[in-house]
C-alpha cells in the first residue's frame, strides 16, 4: 500500500517524545506538514530537532501551547488555524489507590485526557466538514476496557475518549471526515525500561527482560512483548490516510491482544 498524505497538515498533541513523536514522524514520512506540540519552547525544540534528524526533508511546525487551557487553544489556532489531520495524543497517567483519588484529581484527568481533545475537535472539525475531508484520531488505551485497579481515574478518562470519538463520528457522518480512536496496549516508552527492571532480573538483556515482564505482569498479552511506539504510529498513519476512508466511529486496537475480546 502507498500511504500518502502529501499536502495535508497535521497536528499531533503531546508529540515531543514517545508515541506522539513516533506518530509525528510517521505522518511526516507520508508527506504531511506536522505541528509538533509541547508546553515549552525547549521541549518542542528538542522534539523537532529529533524529528528533523529522522526525516530531514519534512516540514515541522512548532506549536508551543498547553492545549488543556483556553489560552493554549488560542495559541494553537494562531499557529494552525486549520488542520486536515488531528491526533489527540496528549494524556497523563499515574497509579493511585482508588479510595485516595480526590475530586481535584478526577477533574484533572478528565480535563487533560478528555476535554482537551473535545476542545480541539470542536475547533477543527467544522473546517474539515466544510472542506469535505479530514481525519480525527484519539489515542486511547487498553485501560479504557480493562480498567486498572490502581488507575481507575485514568481508565475512566480513556473510556470517555472512546465515547467522544464515536459521538463526533456521528456528527461528521456523510461529510468525508472520519473520527476514530486507537486503543494502544502496553508500550515501550520513556521510563518503561527502568520500571521493567524494577520487577525482573536486572542481569537479563532487554529482549528477555521485557518478555519476562510480560509473562509475569501482563500475561494476557498475546504479543508477549511491549509494543514499540512506531507500531502504534503505523496504525495512526494508515487511519489518517485516504486508504482508511471507510473506517469511522471505530475503536481500533493496537494492543498486542491484551484485551481478551474479539471486539473492543
Amino acid at each position: 500500500m502507498q500511504i500518502d498524505v502529501s499536502g495535508k497538515t497535521a497536528l499531533v498533541t503531546g508529540s515531543t517524545q514517545g508515541i506522539g513523536s513516533a506518530i509525528a514522524e510517521g505522518l511526516a514520512r507520508a508527506g504531511a506538514t506536522v505541528g509538533v506540540n509541547g508546553r515549552s519552547e525547549e521541549s518542542v525544540g528538542r522534539g523537532i530537532d529529533h524529528l528533523r534528524s529522522r526525516v530531514p526533508s519534512a516540514t515541522f511546525l512548532p506549536v508551543v501551547a498547553d492545549v488543556t487551557t483556553d489560552d493554549g487553544l488560542a495559541r494553537t489556532l494562531d499557529v494552525l488555524p486549520d488542520v486536515d489531520i488531528l491526533v489527540n495524543n496528549l494524556g497523563i497517567f499515574g497509579s493511585r489507590d482508588a479510595l485516595e483519588i480526590d475530586d481535584a484529581e478526577w477533574r484533572r484527568y478528565f480535563e487533560v485526557n478528555v476535554l482537551s481533545a473535545v476542545r480541539l475537535i470542536r475547533a477543527y472539525l467544522p473546517g474539515m466538514m466544510e472542506r469535505g475531508w479530514g481525519r480525527v484520531l484519539d489515542i486511547a488505551s487498553d485501560s479504557a476496557i480493562v480498567i486498572p485497579r490502581e488507575m481507575i481515574h485514568y481508565g475512566m478518562s480513556k473510556t470517555a475518549l472512546l465515547a467522544v470519538s464515536r459521538g463526533f463520528a456521528k456528527e461528521a457522518a456523510g461529510t468525508g471526515v472520519t473520527v476514530n480512536s486507537v486503543i494502544a496496549g502496553p508500550t515501550h516508552t520513556g521510563g518503561v525500561e527502568d520500571f521493567v527492571y524494577e520487577l525482573v532480573d536486572r542481569s537479563l538483556g532487554w529482549d528477555d527482560a521485557q518478555r519476562e515482564f510480560m509473562r509475569l505482569h501482563r500475561p494476557q498479552s498475546l504479543l508477549q512483548r511491549l509494543i514499540e511506539p512506531e507500531e502504534i504510529a503505523n496504525m495512526v498513519v494508515y487511519l489518517s490516510s485516504p486508504l482508511a476512508s471507510a473506517t469511522t466511529g471505530a475503536a481500533v486496537r493496537v494492543d498486542g491482544g491484551y484485551v481478551d475480546s474479539i471486539l473492543p
